[in-house]
């Protein structure tokens, strides 16, 4: 692939060719702030924050749909530009509620991060201001249009990663809105809550409703693993305060990007279960009592060995789960047809 020179900022790089200027920047430690752009969605350049300035071209260009020329040279940090991106600023806090305090975006909000790196506040233009009903009849999501700039990630998120397009823009002008078809609420929609949405909102207008009121961002500690519900091995973050998990949220992850399933997003809450088993548990006289892993153990396995031999191999079959992986599937069948004799194997994920 032809690499291509570049000079940005003074800095001179070589990139492959098809590279937008927002990433060449970014592989020389440059960030451009953008709100609209994510690397795993279509770029489309609609919310003009990441604008820079280009020699030889009049206007200032979107920095994530423009791609890069040989010896293009680039300022993404000039007068012009800081002012375009103010202006922006500006014009989204015009119809933005000034609530942080009590907003559950906050420490993770990127509208107020870059409001706060510009020194922008509200009240640079007056002028009318959405109202709209908060929508919480999601069982997982609450929806505040409120707090929607109309980037279009959710959009993009729904058709691109899900699949599903169930999100779009209705209505214009003014009244336009990022929003299921029929202007319905997610919950009256076809929507699957599988919360990819939720994932690129750089705002508060959509937010996990599990998660409402547990803590601020920089309370919770992030703890990465490998989600359970399934043997495909996505990568999420256990949001942990006190101890005690509180959130599921989706991280950049080899196998899923950011991308999640309904379960994997908003089925944590056994973990805090009271009914949740913690403890091997064998029945005597009726009643199950606490037991020891090795007595457990010898239990299972003196069992089974009972059983084979009194009623022979055709008497065990073994179901399997789809919440364990491959290998883990591979040794309940190799245990079933080498030690137990059978081939009387099942899984839940059948169809």
């Amino acid at each position: 692939m032809d690499l291509i020179p570049v000079t940005i900022d003074g800095q001179r790089i070589e990139v492959p060719e098809g590279t937008s200027v927002l990433e060449a920047a970014e592989l020389i430690g440059i960030d451009i702030p953008r709100l609209c752009h994510d690397p795993v969605l279509g770029a489309v350049g609609t919310c003009r924050l990441c604008v820079v300035e280009i020699d030889g071209m009049r206007n200032l260009r979107a920095s994530c749909t423009t791609k890069v020329t040989p010896e293009m040279v680039v300022r993404t940090g000039t007068p012009r530009v800081q002012e375009s991106r103010r202006t922006v600023l500006e014009l989204l806090l015009s119809d933005h509620p000034a609530d942080c305090l009590t907003c559950e975006k906050m420490g993770s909000c990127k509208l107020a991060e870059y409001a706060y790196a510009y020194g922008v506040r509200k009240g640079a233009f007056a002028g009318a201001e959405h109202h709209y009903e908060l929508d919480d009849s999601n069982p997982f999501i609450v929806r505040d249009m409120n707090k929607c700039i109309l980037c279009g990630k959710c959009v993009r998120a729904c058709q691109e990663v899900t699949g599903k397009n169930v999100l779009g823009f209705a209505f214009k002008g003014f009244d336009t809105k990022a929003t299921p078809f029929g202007d319905t609420s997610y919950l009256e929609s076809d929507c699957i809550f599988c919360g990819n949405c939720v994932a690129v909102c750089p705002t508060g207008a959509l937010t996990e409703k599990g998660m409402q009121g547990q803590g601020r961002t920089w309370e919770m500690e992030k703890v990465r693993t490998t989600c359970s519900f399934c043997g495909v091995g996505c990568t999420v973050d256990l949001n942990v305060k006190d101890g005690r998990v509180v959130g599921v949220t989706s991280t950049d992850g080899t196998v899923n990007d950011r991308a999640m399933c309904v379960k994997g997003r908003f089925g944590w809450d056994y973990i805090n279960s009271p009914k949740r088993l913690t403890k091997p548990l064998i029945k005597r006289d009726g009643r199950f009592e606490e037991a020891s892993w090795d007595e457990a153990l010898y239990f299972v396995a003196s069992r089974l060995g009972e059983i084979r031999q009194r009623y022979g191999s055709q008497a065990f079959g073994a179901l399997s789960s789809a919440r364990t992986t491959n290998e883990t599937n591979y040794l309940v069948q190799k245990f079933a047809r080498g030690v137990m004799g059978t081939n009387s194997v099942d899984h839940c994920a059948r169809t």
